[in-house]
């Protein structure tokens, strides 16, 4: 724990990595396809550190649903895709019949090293054959900030009678969460010191227990509920890099959250030793991104441009390198929900915390117990 793991062969497309790694086109996926007709794609990143652009040579996107949430569609000649997270499009075959890469690459922005190895795949028309050439897709750049935050912006809930976008328009609790990394004193450790992630300074340990149990048993000594509703002290949060005296501490703590209450809650990247992209996972919960920017979040200025009418709702969002991300959610699904950065490294790193869902009055909103034949872990 503490390093970065050593770099991957290769990205890969449904386990394959194509004919630009070098190995043979039998370590390719292909994807037959007919002229004139129209495919759903189901996408999903399930590389564990990077975020991902993916694209078709001379095919654009239609984006239908993100998280298995229903979008306004929109067209797009890429897509960007965190680890966690899954985006179905459209794809009209409506091009001059021949093959076609598909291609994937890491989208990283921040100055720190990146996995940067192109996965392709080849969607082909019916009846070509595989001697032909296939064109070449055309990415964004790998460090193309402006695209990933264009894209973002465009993402939309439906918002239709059938699909309302219920999005929580008084807030009961705010919450203010910066993202940042520490170091820890390890003996055992190259150069005697291990990295740490934190959220509000306090990198999560986890516990023997585990919290649900704690949390339904009302168990002592597991945690702490009593995680900062915002960090210790205030400072530049995305100015110089700071790289000394972080005071980061390390502990089990939650936040404890009232049932059927409306949070909002902040996540403000920081440039503790460096900023990063991070894609943030709630459990138990869809959430709705009302808002998103870079530099410091301004609590009297930007929540006046909060989108409150059509935000996109989803589990899995990002926050910008140097920048913030708000989300709403409404707290009715009682239990305690880990919410964590989704890079597999930094969540490792102790990047995350949970809540603590009290139970509701109603006979239908409170934690079950555990089954009587669950196993001893």
């Amino acid at each position: 724990m503490g390093l970065p793991p050593n770099m991957s062969d290769a990205h890969t497309i449904n386990g394959k990595p194509g004919p630009l790694f070098p190995c043979s086109e039998k370590h390719t996926f292909a994807m037959e396809v007919e002229s004139g007709k129209t495919y759903l794609l189901r996408i999903i990143n399930a590389a564990l550190n990077d975020e991902l652009f993916f694209a078709i040579a001379g095919h654009n996107f239609t984006v239908v649903e993100v998280d298995a949430v229903y979008t306004k569609p929109f067209t797009t000649e890429a897509i960007l895709i965190a680890p966690g997270q899954t985006t179905n499009v459209l794809v009209q075959a409506n091009q001059k019949p021949g093959r076609y890469f598909m291609a994937a690459r890491p989208f990283n922005d921040a100055p720190i090293p990146v996995d940067n190895k192109t996965a392709t795949g080849i969607l082909q028309y019916k009846g070509i054959p595989n001697s032909l050439l296939p064109t070449l897709a055309q990415l964004p750049a790998s460090n193309d900030s402006e695209f990933a935050l264009n894209y973002n912006k465009k993402l939309r809930s439906l918002n239709s009678p059938k699909f309302p976008a219920d999005v929580p328009q008084k807030v009961d609790r705010k919450l203010f969460y910066t993202i940042g990394f520490g170091k820890d004193s390890c003996p055992t450790c190259v150069n005697g010191t291990r990295l740490l992630a934190t959220l509000n300074n306090i990198s999560f340990v986890m516990p023997q227990t585990a919290l649900l149990q704690a949390h339904y048993f009302n168990l002592k000594g597991v945690f702490k509920a009593d995680f900062p509703d915002k960090p210790p002290k205030p400072f530049n949060y995305t100015g110089a890099p700071l790289t000394a005296s972080l005071g980061t501490s390390r502990a089990t703590r939650l936040s404890k959250i009232a049932f059927n209450s409306t949070i909002e809650l902040v996540l403000q990247d920081t440039n503790l030793l460096t900023v990063e992209s991070h894609p943030f996972h709630l459990h138990g919960y869809n959430f709705f991104v009302v808002g998103t920017g870079i530099g410091n979040f301004d609590p009297v200025k930007y929540p006046a441009n909060y989108n409150l009418v059509d935000p996109i709702e989803r589990n899995t969002a990002a926050v910008p390198t140097g920048g913030w991300t708000a989300i709403r959610f409404r707290a009715d699904n009682p239990g305690v929900w880990f919410m964590h950065c989704h890079l597999e490294l930094h969540t490792g790193w102790g990047l995350k915390t949970a809540f603590a869902v009290e139970d509701g009055p109603g006979p239908d909103q409170s934690v079950l117990p555990p089954p009587t034949d669950l196993p001893p872990c």
